[in-house]
């Protein structure tokens, strides 16, 4: 069940939330929500592929 309600989750997040890999986001200068942002979408996909 709870992997479910992730893999539902994953597949909004890429369809509604920007994609910094796309556009080539350094890291090291994001600022704090596209780092919230980042550490959020990291932490759906991880608990969808578990």
């Amino acid at each position: 069940m709870k992997k479910k309600v992730f893999k539902a989750l994953a597949k909004i997040n890429k369809a509604i939330l920007p994609s910094f890999t796309k556009k080539r986001l350094d890291l090291s200068k994001a600022s704090k929500w596209q780092m919230a942002l980042f550490g959020y979408k990291l932490w759906v996909t991880k608990n969808a592929l578990d």
